[in-house]
This record gives structure tokens, sequence and C-alpha cells, in this order.
């Protein structure tokens, strides 16, 4: 137990005074959010992960401020429905704003988070979507992971996949064939109407 305790200890590497930050704001969600955002900070560290554990935390940090700060600004929280996904520092906003001025704000929110070294703005201007649409989303994304996970030639752990209104958003620390195949793989799953490429290229 000591030594398991040891290692993690090495893991963190200067991290330790993020966790914490992080630690409270979950204290500040509900119970429901608790649990997801737990659920997917475990599965990042248990599953093999082509970012550094420090990169993984700095993500799971920039999507928690990102949303605290968002949830904080009245209009945003009132009149969009916004999602902040982030890999390797890559972040991707997407969802529905009810005007360019929310768009705008939501990305002058969140531009500052410390370790963000780009953003992908997929905000679209409109009414939030029906819970039909955000049901139909979640069909189409778990298509997606069957799809890629049947291809010998890629691993779908190396990608994250995000769909929102029937558009499918595409991320990974990735090489240019696995990208190629996997938005070939995407674009022929019926009912996606557009893949959109976040990618980080590696050798």
């Amino acid at each position: 137990m000591q030594a398991t305790s040891k290692i993690f200890t090495n893991a963190i590497n200067g991290k330790s005074t993020k966790l914490a930050a992080l630690l409270m704001l979950l204290a500040t969600l509900n119970g429901c959010a608790v649990a997801t955002v737990v659920a997917v900070t475990a599965g990042a560290t248990v599953i093999a992960d082509r970012r550094t554990f420090s990169k993984q935390i700095d993500d799971q940090s920039i999507k928690l401020v990102g949303h605290n700060k968002i949830n904080k600004e009245k209009a945003l929280s009132k009149n969009s429905n916004l999602q902040i996904v982030s890999l390797n520092g890559t972040v991707l906003i997407v969802g529905q704003a009810a005007n360019t001025y929310l768009r705008d704000l939501a990305i002058t929110t969140i531009q500052d988070i410390p370790d963000i070294v780009t953003i992908h703005n997929q905000i679209r201007i409109g009414p939030n979507v029906s819970a039909f649409t955000k049901s139909n989303d979640i069909w189409i994304t778990s298509k997606v992971k069957s799809a890629l996970l049947a291809n010998a030639d890629i691993n779908t752990d190396d990608f994250k996949i995000v769909t929102e209104d029937s558009e499918v958003f595409l991320m990974g620390l990735v090489t240019q064939r696995e990208a190629d195949i996997a938005v070939d793989i995407t674009r022929n799953i019926n009912g996606v109407d557009r893949v959109y490429k976040a990618f980080e290229y590696i050798e």
C-alpha cells in the first residue's frame, strides 16, 4: 500500500496543488456531476493514454474550470448549452448559444485558463438542442466507438469522440494514417451529418 502511495505521489510530478484545486471545485458541484467527473478521471488514469499523467490532470482541470467559469456567467448559463473537452491542451467547445455575443463571450471566458494551447470554437448559433437530439447524439457516439473498435489498425482509446446535433468531433494524439482511418469510418456511419477533425498529429 505504501509503495502504491509513493508511485502515485511521484506520478503527480508537481501537480498536487492543481489536484487540490480540482477537489475544491468538485465540492461545489452537485452529486451527479461529482460522480461523472470522478468516473472520467479514474478511467483516464487507468487506460493506456498517449498523454502524460501530468497532461491528463491538466485536461481535467481545463474542463472543470472552464465549465465552472461559464456557469458563473449568468447570460451563458441561461442562454447556452455548451460542452468543453480538452485533450493535451487542445480545447474543443461545442453546443449552442442564442447569439454571436454569447458565442464570443464563451470563448473570452475560457481563453485565459492555464495550459490551454488552442481552442476549436464550434459553438452554433441557435436554440438549445432537444432531449431527443441529445439522446440521438449519444447513440451516434456509441456507433462511432463500436465501428472504431472493430478496426484492428487503430486503438479506440487514442480518440475522443464528441457528438453534438449529429456532428461528430474527433480528437486524439494520433498519426495521420490513424486519423484518416477514423474519419473515413465515422463519415460513413448512418446519422452522422458532418465530421470535424481536432487532432494533434504525432510521428
